[in-house]
C-alpha cells in the first residue's frame, strides 16, 4: 500500500508547511524493492531532523546492505491530527509507505522530551504503543538509537530493540538476522542481544526492594557500546537530500571526528562518544566536494564535539578551500575559546561568535573540568573583533555542583572584560553580547550522574541575581525554562516505572515537550500524580553505591572513573584533557581506537 499525495491536498493546503510532508526532495533516497525495509523516524519537526547528519549515516547504512531505507519524520500537529482525522496511517517521505508495513522501524533519540513524540508518531502509524500490545503480531520492529539510548528505560515498555553506541553497522547486522530468522522471532531477538551495540528490553528483568529502589538485574546478556574504531572508513553517504523547505542548519555537513578530549564533567556527549577518532584530511576533502556537487550547497559545517581540537585543522581549511567552488563557504560551529583561532573563522560568516566558558569563575570551572581561563576567553574574543565580529554568545549554567553566588556574579566579570577588550580599538558597530544561561541537568555516565538538580525555588533564586547582576547597556539575558529542564532530568534518569506516565501524558495531549509553546506543564502535572510517581525521586540526589537505573549497560568507561571524577570535582582539581594523558577511564582495555592502534 501506498499514500497517494493527491488525496491529500485538501489537507495540504490548510496546514502549515505541506511541503513537510510532501516528499520529492532534490536528492531524495531511492528505494528499489528490497527483502527489507527500514523506516529511519525522527520524532521531531521535517527542518530539525532534515538536519540532522546521524540518521542519514544510519539510513546509508541499510542502503549499502542493499536494503531500503526511507525516513519520516513527526508532523506538526495540524497535518497530525487532520490525516488522524480521515484514517490516513502516517507514512514514509519517499515510498509514501505505511510505517506499520515496513520491517524495523529505528527512532533516533536526540533529546528526552521527544519521548511523547515517538508514542505520537506510533499512534498515527496505528502500532500500538506498548511491546506487550503488538506481541504476536505483524507489526515492524521498534527500535531506539542516538544518545538517550545509553539510558533507555523509561521507554523499555515500548520498544523491541535499542542501538547503543556507534549504529552504522550493527543496525544492518540486526536487519540480515531477522530475514534470516524469518521475522521477529524469539530466535531473531535472543540473536540480536548477542550483538555488540543492542539491548533487548524484553529479555532484561528489573529487580526492585520493598522501598521500589532498584536491586538488580536478570538477563543472559550484556548490552555492551558498540564503537566504530575506524572512523575514516566508516560508512558515509556521499549525497544527502536537499529539504523542501528551510531546515536549522541549511548546508552540508561532514563529520570531522568523533569523541572528545575535554572530559568535562557535566557532558554526557564527552564520555558517551569517547574514545576519540578522526577522519583524514583527504577523506574528508572528497566528502565535502561530494555533498557540495550533489546538493548545491554554498556552506560546509566541519562538524564535531570540539572541532578545534582536530590536530589537521590547518590543513584541512586549506585543502577544503583549494579544492572546493569559488564561494563556499565553511562553518566550524564547535570552537572552544582555548582553540579558537582567527585563521579558522577568517571565512565564516561574521554574523555572531559564540563561546561557552560554562562557568563565571575559575573556581567552579575547574569543578566542571573547563580547562578554559579568563585570559584565553579574552583573547579569543580579541581575536574575533579583529577580523570583523561584533557580537558575541555566552553560554553558562546555573546550578552546577557546589555553585555559590559569587560564581554567578562572575558572570558580570567575564562580560565587563570582553566589553573592554571590545573598546581598546575604535570599531564600525557597537559590541552586542548576549548570554544564555541553562539549568543543569545530571546525566547518566558522567561524574555529576550522582548530583541533584536543583529545585524549582533555588533556581528562581540565582536567576534573579543574574537579572540584577547583568543589567547592562549592550547585553541581554536569556534562561532556560525549568520546568522543562525538571523534566528532562527526570527522563534522563528514570527507569521503567516512567512509562505509565509517558504514556498517559501523551493520551492527555503532549506532544513536541522540547517546543516551549507546545509544553503542557499542567497535563505533565496530571500525569505524575494520576500515575501517583513523584519527580523528585528522579532529581534527588544518589548514592554512589546506589544501583542506577543504566548501570547494567557497559559503555566501556568503569564506573569507578565517574565517582573518582566526582571527588576531583569537589576538591576543585582538573583532570584536564585526554589528549595531553590518559585519565584512566578504562576504555584502553577495551577498545583499540582508544590505544592508539587505528
Amino acid at each position: 500500500m501506498t499514500v497517494n499525495i493527491d488525496e491529500l491536498k485538501d489537507i495540504l493546503l490548510k496546514v502549515e508547511k505541506p511541503s513537510r510532508y510532501t516528499g520529492g526532495e532534490y536528492g531524495e533516497v531511492k528505494c528499489p524493492p528490497s527483502p527489507f525495509y527500514f523506516c529511519m523516524a525522527f520524532p521531531d519537526l521535517y527542518e530539525v531532523g532534515m538536519s540532522n547528519l546521524g540518521i542519514k549515516i544510519v539510513a546509508e547504512s541499510f542502503i549499502k546492505r542493499g536494503y531500503a531505507a526511507d525516513y519520516c519524520f513527526a508532523p506538526y500537529t495540524d497535518f497530525g491530527d487532520a490525516i488522524k482525522a480521515a484514517g490516513v496511517p502516517l507514512y514514509s517521505l519517499a515510498l509514501k509507505k505505511p510505517l506499520a508495513e515496513f520491517d524495523m522501524i529505528g527512532f533516533s533519540l536526540q533529546f528526552e522530551l521527544c519521548y511523547t513524540n515517538l508514542l505520537y508518531m506510533l499512534d498515527l502509524a496505528g502500532i500500538p504503543l506498548r511491546r506487550a500490545d503488538r506481541a504476536g503480531k505483524k507489526y515492524p520492529v521498534i527500535a531506539v538509537g542516538g544518545p538517550c539510548a545509553v539510558n533507555p528505560e523509561p521507554l523499555a515498555d515500548f520498544v523491541d530493540i535499542v542501538f547503543i553506541g556507534d549504529g552504522e553497522s550493527v543496525d544492518a547486522d540486526v536487519a540480515g538476522i531477522y530475514l534470516e530468522c524469518g521475522g521477529a522471532t524469539e530466535e531473531f531477538y535472543r540473536r540480536a542481544a548477542e550483538l555488540e551495540g543492542v539491548y533487548v528490553p524484553a529479555l532484561m528483568e528489573v529487580k526492585y526492594d520493598k522501598e521500589g529502589h532498584i536491586c538488580g538485574f536478570e538477563s543472559n546478556f550484556k548490552p555492551r557500546r558498540a564503537i566504530v574504531c575506524d572512523l575514516d572508513n566508516a560508512i558515509f553517504p556521499s549525497s544527502q537530500p536537499v529539504p523542501n523547505c528551510e531546515s536549522v542548519f541549511d548546508r552540508s555537513i561532514i563529520e570531522v571526528m568523533r569523541g572528545c578530549y575535554r572530559g568535562c564533567r557535566f557532558c554526557q556527549a564527552g564520555f558517551i562518544y569517547r574514545p576519540v577518532r578522526q577522519r583524514s584530511v583527504e577523506t574528508l576533502t572528497r566528502q565535502a566536494c561530494s555533498l557540495i556537487a550533489s546538493t548545491g550547497y554554498d556552506e560546509v559545517s566541519l562538524n564535531s564535539l570540539s572541532t578545534g581540537d582536530y590536530p589537521h585543522l590547518r590543513e584541512l581549511l586549506r585543502s577544503l578551500k583549494g579544492s572546493l567552488p569559488e564561494g563556499v563557504t565553511l562553518a566550524l560551529p564547535s570552537l572552544r575559546v582555548d582553540s579558537f583561532d582567527s585563521e579558522f573563522a577568517q571565512d565564516a560568516r561574521k554574523i555572531s561568535l559564540t563561546f561557552a566558558p560554562e562557568a563565571g569563575s575559575q573556581r567552579l570551572r575547574d569543578v566542571i573540568n573547563k580547562d578554559i581561563t579568563e585570559e584565553e576567553i579574552l583573547s579569543a574574543a580579541e581575536s574575533a573583533f579583529d577580523i570583523g565580529y561584533s557580537a558575541v554568545k555566552l553560554y553558562f549554567m546555573l546550578g552546577l555542583p557546589t555553585e555559590n553566588d559569587d560564581d554567578l556574579k562572575a558572570i558580570r566579570r567575564i562580560c565587563d572584560l570582553i566589553k573592554s577588550a571590545y573598546g581598546r580599538k575604535k570599531r564600525a558597530k557597537s559590541l552586542r553580547i548576549s548570554v544564555s544561561v541553562s539549568t543543569f541537568i545530571p546525566k547518566p555516565f558522567t561524574p555529576f550522574q550522582w548530583e541533584a538538580q536543583c529545585t524549582g525555588e533555588e533556581v528562581e533564586r540565582k536567576q534573579n541575581i543574574l537579572k540584577q547582576t547583568l543589567y547592562i547597556k549592550g547585553v541581554t539575558l536569556s534562561w532556560s525554562d525549568y520546568f522543562t529542564s525538571r523534566l528532562e532530568a527526570v527522563f534522563a534518569r528514570g527507569d521503567r516505572k516512567l512509562a505509565p506516565v509517558l504514556e498517559r501524558a501523551y493520551r492527555l495531549g503532549c506532544r513536541f515537550d522540547g517546543w516551549t509553546k507546545e509544553l503542557k506543564k499542567d497535563l505533565w502535572e496530571q500525569a505524575f500524580e494520576e500515575c501517583g510517581v513523584d519527580p523528585g525521586i528522579y532529581t534527588r540526589e544518589r548514592g554512589t553505591d546506589e544501583i542506577l537505573p543504566w548501570d547494567f549497560i557497559d559503555i566501556g568507561i568503569d564506573k569507578k572513573f565517574f565517582a573518582r571524577e566526582r571527588q576531583r570535582a569537589y576538591s576543585g582539581v582538573v583532570t584536564g584533557s585526554c589528549k595531553n594523558a590518559c585519565s584512566g577511564c578504562g576504555l584502553q582495555k577495551k577498545c583499540p581506537a582508544a590505544r592508539g592502534e587505528i
